[in-house]
């Protein structure tokens, strides 16, 4: 059966997660669409790792549904599930490589581990994983371990693992966290970079508002290979779209463009906003 292109690669329809008696997703609905861009915003304890953790089956909604690609996964096997991910790459906080394993090693894991995402030549994988790494410019770290890089090369190694198998939407959990402005910015211009280059649907969970305008505001010219400014102040350029979202408390506080974030009147939402 071939996919409706117009359907959401990801809805959340009223989803709730539980621990005890505290809701970390309290009601939460929204869906993006391919080449869409998402910020999630929010205070510390606000949601948004459960929120993306809960978009890839890792934590399972106690009511409502998570449809992923038009399918219901909420109540999926690891099983079932397997191939569903395969499709989605998630950058994990502080980039989530494994210590024991090269850099090599680690941008493969997906190429190697996931049924949909491998490659059937077996020079493709080494092919792949060089070609990503080169994607954000670290393809000489290749033979060397996470432990021998510094913070901003680990999550720009981070960031190719999440990409290696070119998924349809990438999920960034707070990438640019504890990094100086600097290489900050170069990570969200590795980001604006990969979502352009192949019109991926993106969500990032950060604190930095700074990133949010980044990704709005910016986008990949793959001729200069640099970020120009948009001309729609990120609202929607080429039919990107780019959608801020604030978590409070595990309630959806505000959905909508830049512009309505800067106009918002919410004390809580507004103090995300750098005036």
């Amino acid at each position: 059966m071939t996919e409706d292109s117009n359907q959401p690669v990801l809805r959340f329809e009223n989803v709730s997660v539980h621990y005890e008696d505290v809701a970390a997703l309290d009601g939460i609905s929204f869906e993006m669409r391919r080449g869409e861009t998402r910020i999630l915003l929010g205070a510390s304890g606000s949601g948004k790792t459960v929120l993306l953790k809960t978009a890839v089956g890792l934590v399972r909604a106690g009511a409502g549904r998570v449809l992923v690609f038009g399918r219901d996964i909420t109540a999926l096997s690891e099983g079932e599930l397997f191939d569903i991910r395969g499709r989605i790459g998630f950058l994990f906080q502080e980039g989530g490589l494994f210590d024991s394993l090269t850099i090599d090693e680690n941008v493969s894991y997906p190429l190697v581990n996931q049924r949909g995402a491998k490659p059937e030549k077996p020079d493709a994988i080494e092919n792949r994983v060089r070609e990503t790494l080169r994607f954000v410019e670290l393809e000489q770290t290749l033979e060397q371990y996470p432990s021998e890089l510094s913070g901003g090369m680990r999550r720009r190694v981070g960031i190719a693992r999440a990409v290696v198998t070119e998924p349809e939407l990438v999920l960034y959990d707070s990438p640019t966290a504890g990094l100086d402005p600097i290489t900050a910015n170069t990570i969200i211009a590795l980001i604006v970079k990969e979502r352009d280059t192949r019109n991926a649907a993106a969500m990032m969970a950060t604190h930095r508002y700074q990133d949010g305008q980044l990704m709005a505001n910016y986008r990949y010219n793959p001729h200069s290979g640099d970020l120009e400014r948009a001309s729609s102040n990120g609202a929607e350029e080429n039919g990107l779209k780019t959608i801020f979202m604030v978590l409070q408390e595990g309630r959806l506080a505000f959905e909508g463009t830049e512009e309505e974030l800067k106009a918002a009147d919410d004390p809580y939402v507004s103090k995300f906003v750098k005036r």
